[in-house]
């Protein structure tokens, strides 16, 4: 299957400020579960979004467009949950702020993936963010990063641990790796139907 041709569209603190699409799909998860290497992944380009091994460099709602103009589907990066590196209190609570309000009020939001670290599991923060989402009833979908992680003895009994977990089958989770490929083109795939594409 062909790489989605995603490329940089805007910056923002503030959703109000981004582009009006037809549709887009959200990307969130725990600092350092791996967002940017997947999105990489996904439009099969090493540097569309910025990698760090410094947790929280996500700062902002940053906007990746698919395909021609006029650009009328998407891709969101959000700032990544839990620690960030060299930010203050008062920054991790307007990034919260800035998250939520893009999820409520975001129109043209149609799936959030919702990143999980599969050689850690669902930490709390994973598990207030899916219970948060399922409050409002926004649609998500859970993706376990790093298989290659973990060993392949454990991938089942990690497998089934994780989407229990998340209160989910083990079916229910697409597990990933950005580093083999593995099931990137399912991602692909899912991603093409959700955007109303596929």
């Amino acid at each position: 299957m062909r790489p989605l041709e995603f490329r940089f569209s805007q910056s923002a603190t503030d959703h109000r400020r981004l582009p009006t699409l037809d549709a887009e799909i959200a990307i969130v998860g725990r600092s350092n579960v791996g967002k940017s290497s997947i999105i990489n992944a996904i439009a099969n380009r090493k540097r569309l979004a910025f990698t760090s091994k410094t947790p929280g460099r996500t700062q902002l709602l940053n906007l990746f467009v698919l395909g021609d103009e006029p650009a009328r589907r998407g891709l969101m990066d959000l700032p990544g949950y839990g620690y960030a590196a060299g930010a203050s209190k008062k920054a991790q609570a307007s990034w919260q702020k800035m998250i939520e309000e893009y999820l409520l009020e975001r129109d043209s939001l149609v799936m959030i993936i919702v990143l999980v670290d599969g050689l850690v599991g669902p930490t709390a923060l994973d598990t207030v963010m899916l219970t948060w989402l399922r409050s409002h009833g926004l649609p998500h979908n859970v993706v376990a990063t790093k298989q290659d992680k973990v060993k392949s003895s454990q991938r089942q009994k990690r497998g089934a641990e994780l989407a229990a977990g998340c209160d989910l089958e083990p079916g229910d989770v697409l597990w990933v790796s950005a580093t083999t490929g593995l099931n990137v083109d399912r991602l692909r795939r899912r991603i093409l139907t959700w955007l109303g594409t596929g």
